[in-house]
């Protein structure tokens, strides 16, 4: 599968979504779908900080499960970042945070396109905006 301009490995662009599900993944992929439409109080109300702890914790077990290579060794590396960063904050999300883990998921996007945290994560991020 090629890119938009015809070459090179497949590439994962996550947009604005807001109410929606969705799910990514190759052929016989199984994954999840998730929808952060919110309803009552919550709704408009984005992802909290734990929440999008617990998201990239669950990516970096399911990373674990794959063959070893510099290219998971890499995420790895940048997800226990933002996990580091998310944890000293607390409650707080630091502006540039979901744009660097978006960045990641589109950089990886082979290497996590049949992995279900991954979607997980994505819808996350997708409430963050930018």
């Amino acid at each position: 599968m090629a890119n938009s301009e015809g070459a090179g490995p497949p590439s994962v662009r996550i947009g604005d979504v807001r109410g929606s599900a969705f799910s990514i993944g190759g052929t016989d992929v199984s994954n999840s779908t998730v929808n952060h439409g919110g309803t009552g109080a919550d709704a408009g109300a984005g992802p909290t900080a734990q929440e999008l702890l617990e998201a990239v914790q669950d990516l970096r077990a399911a990373l674990v499960r794959l063959p070893r290579s510099d290219g998971r060794t890499a995420l790895d590396a940048e997800l226990d970042a933002a996990a580091e960063e998310l944890e000293a904050t607390g409650e707080e999300v630091r502006p540039g945070l979901p744009a660097r883990l978006r960045g990641a998921l589109e950089r990886w996007a082979p290497l996590v396109d049949s992995v279900s945290a991954a979607t997980a994560l994505a819808a996350l991020l997708t409430s963050f905006g930018g």
